[in-house]
């Protein structure tokens, strides 16, 4: 058994069983161990972008990590961008990147690169391989890894000899990291701080927010009057009809501040001191007011559930009615992000995966929807835009009984356009709205908000037009079926026909 082999073995041992590939020559060893070994399902991505977020969107909905296969430190390197976005989901990915034979990395070859110093920036575990012998117990240690604290990612760097060379051992499957609930003095100290009649937000992320946590969380708001917030980006939301609503804090800062200032108190439920995304002339980095008082009930690690459920119970607390389906008419007319919120609210398919990079345009999306049918929702987390469409073929990857829902702006879709050819390759049941209004208009906003005074040259650099893109001819280029809608009338039809299809579809609404 060769070390690709017993990588191979390892992983399916370890119930890692999908990986997200883009091989290149020093990966043809693991390429022809999965050729060999039945059990992986091995999934093409023409850009490695598209293989890391793929990864990212697999991992919040199977909840266990997927394998990538990338090609050496510039392969990587072209990872990166949604690494980064998953390493801030906290999702559970095991990167196998392939690298130069230990005898010839010495000659500096063209690909040579630092390919463990790219992986440190966006992992949580990083080891190369030393010897083939070593492949599986590596393995296997890079997939306890990736269910370390509430998940990251693990890279394995493997040499092109560790790969070919005789020697593997399949490693045995290791245990998976425990997570305890918050400590009973922290939850008594939090329970008087509520009971004190003060104003107080709670704001849950990461495990925080699936259904059953989310009911501990509204029985919680409703025995002492706290409010309830989730941060602004956030992995996974349990959310619509029979579930419990729950606000996010907006992106802008200036609607940050104003939706916190009036709590005295801050706690944290798995979440981070909100902050802004960028710092602006004039403006603070926390968004909680000056003065109010942070506190953390639970860290991301902690068993989130269970932590709400102890609090809940030390209050005496129970869930109030569920959130109830609106059943309201699609929107008609003219194309707007309310409008598109109350087509979504209507024709939302049962327990659909809504994934989120509407940008600028998804203002009204999020907030407006809380009445659809019961569905999860997720976002990119890291800020990295160009993660929307690999997220949803990762999705569509973990749930193929389920219809994957894209929001997509048009300018962030461009950065990752490949994987509409993996969704028709896979026949995914996806459903990519794209939010064409030919700019990159959340770049207009960010330029006043620094308080800058934009002229041609600048206004030209935020502009998709002057050739306006054709995702029609694209999505069909790559084997997608799609159309082109500019009313809400039109949008209601091809939306409810693009559900109903088998398979990807591409519906252009041009705003």
């Amino acid at each position: 058994m060769n070390g690709a082999e017993s990588l191979v073995h390892t992983l399916l041992a370890n119930g890692v069983d999908t990986c997200f590939a883009n091989p290149g020559t020093s990966e043809m060893h693991f390429v022809a161990a999965l050729d060999r070994i039945p059990g992986m399902r091995c999934v093409l991505g023409l850009f490695e972008g598209v293989v890391t977020g793929a990864a990212d969107g697999y991992a919040r909905m199977a909840e266990k990590p997927a394998a990538t296969l990338l090609h050496c430190g510039p392969g990587l390197a072209n990872g990166l961008s949604n690494l980064h976005n998953t390493r801030r989901a906290h999702s559970m990915v095991v990167n196998c990147v392939g690298d130069q034979a230990t005898y010839h990395r010495p000659f500096d070859a063209p690909l040579t690169a630092d390919t463990e110093g790219f992986a440190r920036a966006v992992s949580g575990w990083t080891r190369t391989v030393a010897h083939a012998q070593d492949v599986g117990s590596d393995a296997a240690c890079a997939v306890q890894a990736a269910f370390e604290g509430p998940g990251q990612v693990s890279t394995l760097i493997l040499p092109s000899d560790t790969c070919w060379d005789e020697g593997g051992v399949v490693g045995a499957a290791l245990p998976r990291p425990m997570r305890s609930a918050a400590g009973p003095e922290n939850i008594a100290l939090i329970a008087r701080l509520l009971r004190r009649g003060e104003k107080v937000a709670l704001i849950l992320g990461y495990g925080a927010l699936r259904a059953t946590p989310l009911a501990s969380a509204a029985a919680i708001a409703a025995a002492t009057g706290a409010d309830l917030w989730a941060m602004t980006s956030n992995p996974r939301i349990e959310r619509g009809a029979g579930r419990y609503p729950i606000n996010r804090i907006p992106y802008p800062v200036d609607q940050a501040m104003a939706a916190l200032a009036p709590y005295q108190h801050i706690v944290l439920v798995g979440a981070q001191d909100p902050v802004g995304f960028f710092g602006y002339p004039g403006k603070p980095s926390r968004m909680s007011p000056p003065g109010s008082t942070l506190h953390v009930l639970a860290r991301a690690e902690h068993d989130l559930p269970a932590t709400l459920a102890a609090l809940a119970d030390t209050l005496g607390a129970t869930p109030p009615a569920p959130q109830a389906r609106d059943h309201i008419e699609p929107a008609r007319g003219r194309v707007t992000s309310e409008a598109l919120a109350q087509s979504l609210t209507a024709l939302l398919p049962e327990d659909a995966i809504v994934v989120d990079e509407s940008v600028s345009f998804g203002r009204a999306l999020y907030p407006n929807t809380h009445g659809a049918a019961p569905h999860d929702w997720i976002q990119l987390c890291g800020g990295a835009i160009g993660e929307g469409l690999p997220l949803a073929l990762g999705a569509a990857i973990a749930c193929p009984d389920r219809r994957v829902i894209g929001l997509q702006a048009d300018g962030s879709g461009m950065y990752t356009v490949q994987a509409l050819w993996t969704m028709a390759r896979e026949k995914c049941n996806a459903t990519i709205v794209i939010l064409a209004n030919r700019k990159y208009q959340i770049l207009l906003g960010e330029y006043a908000n620094v308080g800058a005074n934009p002229g041609r040259t600048a206004m030209d650099m935020m502009d998709l037009g002057n050739p306006d893109l054709d995702w029609v001819q694209m999505a069909n280029a790559m084997g997608v079926q799609a159309a082109r809608v500019e009313t809400m009338e039109a949008f209601n039809d091809v939306f409810a026909q693009a559900n109903a299809t088998s398979g990807p579809f591409v519906v252009e609404l041009v705003i």
